[in-house]
């Protein structure tokens, strides 16, 4: 567990129109929050795309067909790499988030949007920092601090059944 202050840089991006979308802000609160207490430095970019992009990241990256609600991508940086201008390190990567697919499952799942986004936000920042839900065992702990991170922010258990 880090203490101190922590330096975030989050870069929002929305790759289709903002209209009942979250705020940037929202999405660095969230962002801060799953990192609080476990990483001091962190540099990261969140971008909102359509189905189009989801499902063609998603077939692309991890060979599945269709659209999904966030795709985590670790930066990994080979040795000796010069980083671009303005990037700095820790380069924590980067979170795709698919808004038809997270404004559908809301709905279906009876929860608000809001909440969805948040809840989605921090369970990708987590996969950056390393954890996974491969077994049964990893997902208990990874589905525990998503409910601990979320309860901090005020937002109820996302795995509850409505």
């Amino acid at each position: 567990m880090t203490r101190g202050p922590t330096r975030l840089d989050v870069s929002v991006g929305y790759a289709l129109p903002r209209a009942g979308l979250p705020a940037a802000v929202s999405f660095r609160k969230w962002v801060a929050a799953a990192l609080a207490g476990r990483i001091r430095e962190a540099d990261l970019a969140v971008r909102l795309v359509d189905a189009p992009e989801g499902r063609a990241l998603n077939r692309h990256y991890r060979g599945k067909d269709y659209a999904t609600n966030v795709l985590s991508f670790p930066a990994e940086m080979a040795e000796g790499v010069k980083l671009p201008k303005g990037v700095k390190m820790p380069l924590l990567g980067d979170l795709v988030l698919c808004a038809p697919v997270v404004a559908r499952e809301a709905r279906e799942q009876h929860k608000p949007l809001a909440a969805h986004y948040a809840h989605l936000t921090v369970h990708g920042t987590l996969h950056l920092l390393g954890w996974n839900h491969e077994d049964p065992r990893e997902a208990d702990c990874m589905e525990a601090l998503e409910r601990e991170i979320l309860a901090g922010l005020g937002i109820a258990d996302p795995y509850l059944k409505q």
